[in-house]
This record gives structure tokens, sequence and C-alpha cells, in this order.
């Protein structure tokens, strides 16, 4: 828990931990989604090869980081619901974080199963290889790769959904919610 706060209360704010852990994971998705997105476009051969590894190397990172962003929600908390929220938003937004952890955690492993069926290895950045735990199987690859493609989609739609709600409490209701995850040099005046 923070340090600044009494024991079995919540933080006003997020940590500057999970902050910066929320923002690197962003910028990994962002650019994880973008290049998976694109793979289809890309002709087979060298440069496809390059951004598959690149895609899967960004998809270990994620999942890595969302495990790092447990372990630091549960050392420093997490702020209460703001109390500007109606009971719709306080949904909407349970439901998105929740969506979007489960999503960063699920999404890598069902692309990493994917590999596996199909017997291709996962590189990371070159620096070590992903051990294969699932069976080779043609009928798992296609059956995986429908769902990593699905699940990628509802990433993208629930992030959306995300963003849409971040940027009108930011911009629109000015009520600071946004604020909670901002470096304090960003943070867009409350009314």
């Amino acid at each position: 828990m923070d340090s600044t706060t009494p024991a079995g209360s919540r933080p006003a704010s997020y940590s500057a931990a999970s902050k910066w852990i929320h923002w690197i994971i962003a910028v990994a998705v962002f650019f994880t989604l973008s290049i998976g997105i694109r793979l289809a476009y890309i002709p087979e051969g060298p440069a496809q090869d390059y951004y598959f590894d690149v895609h899967r190397s960004l998809g270990v990172l994620v999942l890595a980081l969302a495990a790092v962003r447990v372990v630091a929600r549960q050392m420093s908390g997490t702020p209460a619901p703001a109390a500007t929220l109606t009971k719709f938003e306080r949904i909407a937004s349970t439901a998105a974080h929740h969506s979007l952890l489960a999503l960063l955690f699920l999404q890598p492993i069902v692309g990493w199963l994917s590999m596996d069926a199909y017997r291709g290895d996962v590189s990371v950045f070159g620096l070590f290889t992903l051990p294969h735990i699932f069976p080779q199987s043609d009928a798992a690859y296609t059956a995986l790769s429908w769902l990593h493609f699905g699940l990628g989609y509802l990433m993208l739609f629930v992030i959306c959904a995300h963003i849409g709600g971040a940027l009108m409490h930011g911009f629109v209701k000015r009520d600071g919610v946004l604020n909670r995850m901002l470096p304090r040099f960003l943070w867009i005046p409350q009314k």
C-alpha cells in the first residue's frame, strides 16, 4: 500500500509504478495489435517473418508486463471508484478494466499455444525461445489462430471503449478521473 495512505484506505491516485506499467503496456499493445492486423497484408517472405517475430516478442512482453501490473496493483493498491461516476459508468469501468486485464493474459497465451500447435518457435527479441507446451495439431492451430484473431478484435473494441470513457472524463466531464492515471505534468484542469 502507498506509504502516504493510512492502513486499510485506498490511494487517491494510481502509484507511479502502476502509471508507468499502464502506459508501457498501452504502447506495446498498440504496436502488437497494429502489426497483427497488418500481417495479413504483408507478402510471405523475410519482411513478414520479421514482423511476425516482432509481433510475438511484443506479445510476450505484454504478458510479462501484465503479471508485473498485477503485482504492482497488489502492492500499491488502486483508488476507489470516483464519486463522480454514475452507476452505469462504475459498472462499465469495472467491466472494461477486468476485461482488458484478462485479455492481456489470454491473448498472448492463445498466440503462444497457436504457435505451439503449428510447431513454430516463439523467439523473444532474439534473446530466448519459449518452450513448446502444447502438442502439434493442425486442427488446434486453426482453432487457436481464429481465437487469437477474434480476441485481438475484442481487445481493440474494449480499448476503444476504455479510451472513449477516459477522454469523456478528461475533456467533457472534467472530473479528475483521467488525471488519476496521467503523469502530473499532463493533468487536465477540472471543472
